[in-house]
């Protein structure tokens, strides 16, 4: 059976867009935050792509549709990666501009040759934005957060197969060009839209199971607490404030600044096989506790959806090790006795200014990988992170 070129974009477009609308509008009707907004734009993206690259198919000359394909293409990529990084709870600022940089490359790369540039137009400017958009997206599958999610390792091995098969493609557009047979068969138009195909509805499914799997804390979370101002935790904005105001002022003074990360895991699995009540009143112990055993004149903020952090001036490290291990015992034997003594995994980590520096946001991300890594050692429950 032989498929002509507009039959297999036009399904491919359908595919897309009914994949991209349903994840859209969970994300609409969750009112979800931080990642799945971002992988949203970037389904949002993708249908930009196929409906751009359909109307390139049927119209001669439309060069301006090859444009905004590259530059929808690299950016729906682009924002997979991004996704993953605030899943993690990693720095936004630069791999934003990078992402902005590559659509903007794909886009004028295609402007500047025009209607002279032909089919493919900006070709080798979108191929390398996505080999490295891609490869990213899959590192960051393997960090973090997203490591301790088997679910996540399937987005990454999506994306590092995205990755290398643009590798190929690029290989083969330099060696043979467009208009080989080599290239035609394994890596033209039709080839491509069956593998967009495939990696859309494997990334679909992907990204919504890990979306779901923080959506049940998020609800402990509300039930829980009935405002910042009761129970003395400052939101993740706040927090980053007060922190790097406090960081300026120890900075100024050459004090010593800790910051410590607590993570509770496995709460979704607890609420699976105890029921919500019991998730509901450990989560509530939590947060609670953490502000009960950090010290008085600690800042205690909220880090994403599973997590609390403390930032304090200390006089050493040792007291920065004492007062983590007084929040994880005290956390213990308040978890202890409530929800009929079911306790979930807690990972705390302490991260210090005089190896990861002065800034809040590198501070927190220590701490944080610190925890993760806590969480899943036999060895300790609390860990000092190193300087890297």
């Amino acid at each position: 059976m032989s498929l002509d070129l507009l039959s297999v974009m036009v399904i491919t477009a359908l595919v897309v867009n009914v994949s991209g609308v349903l994840f859209i509008l969970e994300t609409l009707l969750r009112r979800d935050e931080g990642a799945g907004r971002i992988w949203s734009l970037g389904f949002l993206a993708a249908m930009l792509t196929t409906l751009s690259y359909v109307v390139w198919a049927q119209l001669d000359d439309a060069w301006w549709a090859v444009a905004v394909g590259n530059a929808a293409f690299v950016a729906g990529t682009g924002c997979m990666w991004l996704g993953c990084r605030r899943f993690n709870g990693r720095s936004m600022t630069w791999p934003s501009l990078l992402v902005g940089a590559g659509v903007a490359a794909a886009a004028v790369s295609v402007a500047i040759e025009g209607e002279a540039g032909g089919d493919w137009a900006g070709a080798l400017w979108m191929f390398g934005a996505l080999v490295v958009f891609a490869g990213l997206g899959a590192a960051e599958c393997l960090r973090g957060a997203l490591r301790a999610s088997r679910t996540a390792w399937v987005l990454g091995i999506v994306l590092g197969l995205q990755s290398l098969y643009y590798v190929s493609r690029t290989t083969a557009f330099l060696i043979s060009g467009p208009e080989s047979t080599l290239f035609r068969a394994a890596f033209g138009t039709i080839s491509t839209s069956f593998l967009t195909v495939t990696l859309t509805i494997v990334a679909v499914v992907v990204t919504s199971v890990l979306r779901a799997a923080r959506a049940p804390l998020r609800g402990y979370l509300r039930q829980s607490t009935s405002g910042r101002t009761e129970d003395g935790i400052a939101t993740q904005d706040e927090f980053a404030e007060l922190l790097g105001s406090l960081c300026d002022r120890a900075a100024s003074r050459s004090e010593l600044i800790a910051v410590t990360a607590v993570r509770l895991d496995d709460l979704d699995q607890i609420s699976s096989a105890f029921g919500t009540d019991v998730a509901g009143a450990i989560a509530e112990a939590w947060r609670a506790g953490v502000r009960h055993h950090a010290p008085a004149n600690a800042v205690v903020g909220q880090d994403g959806s599973s997590g609390l952090v403390v930032g304090i001036a200390v006089p050493d490290a040792e007291e920065a090790r004492r007062q983590a291990g007084a929040i994880y015992r005290g956390l213990f034997d308040d978890l202890g006795k409530v929800g009929g003594g079911v306790i979930p995994v807690i990972g705390v980590g302490v991260a210090l200014s005089d190896a990861a520096g002065y800034r809040g946001g590198e501070l927190v991300r220590v701490a944080r990988e610190a925890a993760g890594r806590a969480a899943t050692s036999v060895e300790s429950s609390v860990l000092m992170a190193d300087a890297g």
